[in-house]
């Protein structure tokens, strides 16, 4: 188990959130696939509800605001240690900002931003609340990529922001590891048209979420007995099993369960 306690290195994945079209339904869905509870922050927070497991915070889940909304998708939101300043950092560098820096109550400070192929990702400077309390174990996110169809300049964009160091993947793949600058992998970046995110009408460049499960083959079968879809059979890598997967809104995202790590 991976516990998080405190504020992680800027850069570091630390919180998912989305806005689903129908929340009851969603927390079926995903509470059924991934145990979660679910904990309403009420009426003054917009009934924000944290996904949680074993009482730990995961994620954010609440309805989105638009009655027919375009896109939705799960937002990857990195840790920052000045959302202002990263915000105009991202802006200097070809990006979009889609919600300016602004206070969650005394949680934290956020932004909602875009790359300048135009996947939208956030920024979380935690203060009362650091973002996922635990990842890389079931019901948690263990990875995340960014599926875009320029992959160099979106590698560099992400370096300029975050001063990730770049691993290119060998043999031939369009695939970039992103690491921090003390060696610690947190993300990859793959060159592809893009993703088609729930009510799209094709594909955009969007980053994906990787949640760990603790049996792919069942977290697939859960995923259609609860009205999702499987877009490929669980399949092995060097990494662990995982399938790609959509909840009942077309939501995309990657059921895996992670390959043991190597004995010391």
């Amino acid at each position: 188990m991976t516990q998080v306690t405190g504020n992680a290195p800027e850069g570091t994945p630390n919180w998912l959130d989305i806005g689903v079209p129908d929340l009851e339904r969603a927390k079926t869905f995903y509470g059924t696939l991934f145990g979660w509870q679910f904990l309403d922050s009420g009426p003054d927070a917009g009934h924000y509800n944290l996904c949680q497991v074993r009482g730990e915070s995961v994620a954010g889940m609440m309805r989105n605001p638009d009655d027919q909304p375009d896109e939705y998708w799960w937002c990857v939101y990195f840790a920052a240690d000045d959302c202002d300043g990263l915000v105009k950092r991202a802006a200097d560098a070809g990006g979009e900002v889609v919600v300016p820096a602004m206070d969650v109550m005394d949680l934290g400070r956020m932004a909602i931003l875009k790359d300048p192929q135009g996947a939208q990702f956030g920024l979380w400077q935690g203060r009362a609340h650091v973002g996922s309390a635990i990842v890389n174990e079931p019901g948690s996110f263990v990875w995340n990529e960014l599926v875009t169809p320029d992959s160099g300049a979106a590698c560099e964009f992400y370096r300029t922001l975050f001063g990730y160091e770049l691993e290119a993947m060998p043999g031939g793949m369009d695939y970039t590891v992103l690491k921090r600058p003390d060696g610690r992998y947190i993300g990859g970046v793959a060159g592809g048209s893009g993703v088609v995110v729930g009510g799209a009408g094709g594909e955009v460049p969007s980053w994906m979420t990787y949640f760990a499960v603790g049996d792919a083959d069942e977290a697939v079968r859960r995923v259609r007995a609860g009205g999702g879809t499987v877009d490929a059979e669980p399949a092995d890598s060097p990494y662990g099993r995982s399938a790609p997967v959509r909840d009942p809104f077309g939501v995309p995202f990657h059921v895996m369960r992670p390959a043991p790590e190597p004995a010391p």
